[in-house]
């Protein structure tokens, strides 16, 4: 079976069981503030989980689609992956722990085939601290289905100074084997349900020498040993308790002390059950490596015609193969639920993605553009069960080989200039990295990477000062500059210098928070506005830049200044360049406010020298005249003042 079939079997069998199929939710969460991508197939359900009806009913099944991104530099051996799907059923107040014990081993060993004396479990130890047995109800129902197939399955207390000792079952305490969003048990709130789990895991055989061959070779191994030879495909985690207040009475004195570590059994208990695609496939393929299943056998073709490299053939290559196909994979799914390079929030991590996957293609000779044809090989791959794959491929497409062309046209020299400052001084400092950054466009983690490749670190402080220092060397041009940015202190001047202002908070406005300024230099006739962006802007978006300046100058707002403290500007929530440069009373800085002072309603709030107009109503009409590019990621804006302001 390859990974589709099992993804379809696995979906098939839970629909027979009662449970409704649906759709996976999208990679990035909806009404969810603490999180940048669904990071799990259990997140969309929190939920249900929780108490609210499911539109569907009480049985649920589904494959879900999940990004970590805090996987990325973990990715490169043999089983680590950020992007990666999860199968999934729940029981939402129905059926419970015989079910699903009986219905996963069912599941594993007779659709799957899995050879069940190769199939090994792990168990809730229990606290007796906090009212909570061990879990042998659900050991129980395990040692059935086991004996079911005539394989003896022990159970034994699992402890690193015995590793396996004859067991199949293993009681491990909470650590790994509880469940609930805020983890183990004594971190739990009061109010919040959670539970013991059970996990499954498949055996890659000890005559394969994994342990042998790991750092973990001086410990004995057991099923949650990091040396690859066993892997998690699967999690059932039984929700039945509540976290409560308990009260206890000091044996001396009538002292009463809460202590919120209390437990009740919850009335309605639900089942979630998480099973790793791709493991799942591992374990089918009984190869313990994850890049040899079904799901990146189109990609990783590709990658070999194009690099004339073979898969596998040695460490270095086979890292950097694994690198590009998780990457791209990941990238694809990203920009199909709508999250395009950029250098903020998700984007920040599609465009990462993505350059990091080109830099070790280009490591295996990759010097063509190759990205299009790898995330079309993935869009085959996936069409039939995301179909949303096959609707967007254009656009998927389009958005990574432009990334693909930005990045490209300056890797090469960024390389070699790279080396050239490692061969000059063995050392790569942070001003190094920010100068890298600065006429490459090489991400900071980039340069860390190679340096790290090299037994180097890279100051990251410096490059973050160095970046904060330097922030307006990105201007360009051969216009004349004047100091400050201002020609001179007219009234003309002051109201544009203003207008910048306005501006400034628009652009943020209308294009989002990544948009800082980077120059700016002001005539009597015209300002010239350079800021941080990565596309050129649309039609649209120019004529609502200037509405939103606009409607701002018809409020009338009054505009003033406070000299504050660094951390009480920042706190306030100025934005600008937070440095020496504004400083006139002992280190203190600069920030114009426009809007309402007694009501502390201000549309603007920003550092800088002045001056400026007393009130927007003296502006007039703002105008933008031209828009474009500057360097790659800043544009310039100039923009005009009429001495009359227009009616809405």
């Amino acid at each position: 079976m390859n990974a589709s079939d099992i993804r379809k079997a696995y979906l098939d069998y839970f629909a027979a069981r009662g449970h409704k199929v649906v759709s996976s939710a999208s990679l990035l969460p909806e009404n969810d503030p603490t999180t940048l991508f669904t990071g799990s197939g259990m997140q969309p359900m929190v939920p249900y989980l929780l108490g609210e009806t499911h539109p569907e009913g009480t049985r649920i099944a589904d494959s879900q689609k999940c990004f970590r991104s805090g996987d990325i530099e973990e990715v490169g051996d043999n089983r680590h992956t950020t992007f990666f799907e999860m199968l999934g059923n729940w029981s939402l107040g129905d059926y419970f722990k015989k079910e699903q014990v009986g219905w996963m081993f069912e599941f594993l060993t007779k659709e799957l085939k899995i050879d069940p004396s190769r199939l090994y479990v792990t168990v809730f130890r229990g606290n007796d601290a906090i009212g909570i047995p061990k879990d042998d109800e659900t050991v129980g129902y395990w040692q059935e289905a086991f004996s079911s197939v005539g394989v003896d399955a022990k159970a034994i207390d699992h402890s690193d100074s015995y590793g396996m000792n004859g067991g199949r079952i293993f009681y491990y305490p909470e650590k790994k084997n509880w469940w609930s969003r805020s983890g183990t048990p004594d971190k739990m709130p009061v109010g919040e349900p959670g539970g013991p789990d059970t996990e499954m895991f498949w055996d890659f055989g000890v005559e394969r020498g994994l342990h042998e061959a790991s750092a973990f070779v001086s410990l004995p191994c057991h099923v949650n040993c990091d040396c690859g030879r066993f892997v998690e495909i699967g999690n059932n985690v039984f929700m039945q308790y509540i976290k409560t207040d308990s009260t206890l009475k000091e044996n001396t004195g009538n002292l009463v002390i809460k202590r919120n570590d209390g437990f009740h059994r919850l009335s309605k208990r639900n089942v979630d059950f998480g099973g790793g695609l791709e493991r799942l496939a591992m374990a089918v393929n009984d190869d313990p490596d994850i890049f040899k299943i079904s799901l990146f056998d189109g990609a990783r073709a590709l990658i070999e015609k194009v690099t004339g490299k073979t898969y596998g053939a040695n460490a270095a290559e086979t890292y950097a193969f694994r690198v590009a196909l998780d990457h791209l994979r990941a990238a694809t799914f990203l920009i199909a639920d709508g999250v395009v390079p950029s250098n903020k929030d998700q984007g920040y991590f599609v465009r990462r993605l993505v350059r990091r996957a080109i830099r070790f293609a280009h490591k295996l000779g990759a010097n063509d553009a190759f990205c299009g044809s790898v995330v079309s090989a993935y869009v085959e791959t996936y069409r039939d069960a995301y179909p949303e794959l096959g609707a967007k491929m254009e656009f998927v497409v389009g958005e990574i080989v432009k990334e693909e062309a930005k990045f490209k046209a300056s890797l090469e020299k960024g390389l070699k200039e790279f080396e050239k400052i490692f061969a000059k001084s063995s050392v790569v400092s942070g001003i190094d990295a920010f100068n890298l950054y600065q006429s490459y466009g090489f991400p900071w983690e980039l340069t860390e990477e190679l340096a790290r490749e090299k037994g180097q670190v890279v100051d990251r402080d410096a490059f973050q000062g160095e970046f904060k220092k330097h922030q307006d060397l990105s201007r360009a041009g051969s216009e004349q500059k004047f100091t400050g940015g201002l020609a001179d202190h007219s009234a003309a001047v002051v109201r544009l210098h203003t207008a910048t202002h306005m501006l400034h908070q628009a652009l943020r406005t209308v294009l989002g928070d990544h948009v800082f300024q980077r120059g700016s230099n002001i005539t009597a006739e015209r300002a010239r506005f350079d800021f941080s962006h990565p596309d050129k802007l649309t039609p649209e978006q120019i004529q609502r830049v200037e509405d939103i300046v606009n409607e701002n100058v018809r409020r009338a707002l009054p505009v003033h200044f406070e000299i504050l403290e660094l951390d009480e500007a920042k706190r306030r929530g100025a934005i600008g360049v937070f440095e020496d440069k504004y400083a006139s009373l002992g280190g203190k800085i600069k920030v114009y406010f426009i809007g309402n002072e007694a009501t502390g309603d201000y549309y603007s709030r920003e550092v800088c020298g002045g001056p400026h107009v007393e009130n927007t109503k003296e502006l007039g009409t703002f105008r933008i005249a031209k828009e474009e590019a500057v360097a790659a990621g800043i544009r310039r804006i100039k923009a005009t003042l009429d001495d009359q302001l227009s009616n809405p």
